[in-house]
């Protein structure tokens, strides 16, 4: 019986080395527990991995539930080639389909979850010839307003996109103003060779206009101590006075030389 015993184990690991016995499993990823404020929709994310090629046709899944107090197990979902959501009980009209079958996604979709629904679902996924393996687990909390880690990661998540937003508009508002600095700098070094600076009191030789003075007396007012400017008359008479006395004076060297 020994030697029966061994030879049909050595058999055995024979063809399990050969590859012609094969023992095939499906891992399943699920994020394991998960909150749901009362009245929303919560997605039921479920993944799989298995170590035969994909067959849509072939791949089935199933969803059940088993709730926290006292109750059966009900279906929730069914997947082969196409959705089946159920048609009676609790879930009825509430679940949808959010799965991709070649990409290894089981997941769903519960609607306007209510307190009822605090449980436990149940992924199973089976792609034949891998058949085998864990299952898995969700358990899932309705309650009234979200906790304040789920919070928490909100406000951070909103908080770091504003930030991020206000960090870019911030470099596009520097890169303009350094552009247009940068431009202005250009302008103001090509257009200083061209500026000639004037003297405003200088006058080109071209515009130049001659000057005569001419010699005016001046009297002086000894009583008051004004100043006086002699008037155009006087003026001509002394100018008449010249004019005789230069003639007079031609008159004589004439008759000098004459005599």
């Amino acid at each position: 019986m020994c030697v029966k015993g061994l030879y049909v184990l050595t058999v055995l690991s024979g063809l399990a080395a050969s590859g012609v016995l094969q023992v095939s499993g499906i891992r399943i990823y699920t994020s394991g527990d998960m909150e749901a404020v009362n009245g929303t929709d919560a997605r039921l994310r479920c993944t799989f991995h298995s170590s035969s090629p994909i067959n849509p046709s072939a791949v089935t899944i199933s969803w059940t539930f088993r709730p926290l107090g006292p109750g059966r197990e009900e279906s929730v979902f069914h997947y082969q080639q196409k959705p089946y959501p159920p048609v009676e009980g609790i879930f009825r009209k509430r679940i949808l389909w959010a799965g991709d079958v070649m990409g290894r996604d089981a997941s769903i979709i519960i609607r306007e979850v209510k307190f009822s629904y605090n449980g436990t679902y149940i992924c199973q996924v089976k792609n034949p010839p891998d058949v085998h393996g864990q299952v898995g687990e969700i358990r899932l909390r309705v309650v009234t307003t979200a906790s304040f880690s789920e919070l928490l990661l909100l406000a951070l998540a909103i908080g770091g996109g504003i930030a991020a937003i206000v960090i870019l508009l911030l470099i596009i508002v520097s890169c303009r103003r350094y552009r247009q600095r940068r431009e202005r700098q250009l302008e103001g070094n090509e257009e200083a060779p061209r500026k000639e600076r004037k003297d405003p009191t200088a006058c080109h030789h071209s515009c130049a206009v001659p000057l005569y003075l001419s010699e005016t007396s001046i009297e002086i007012d000894s009583s008051d101590g004004t100043i006086s400017k002699p008037s155009t008359k006087d003026l001509i008479s002394s100018e008449d006075e010249g004019l005789s006395s230069d003639d007079d004076n031609g008159s004589n060297s004439d008759l000098g030389g004459r005599v």
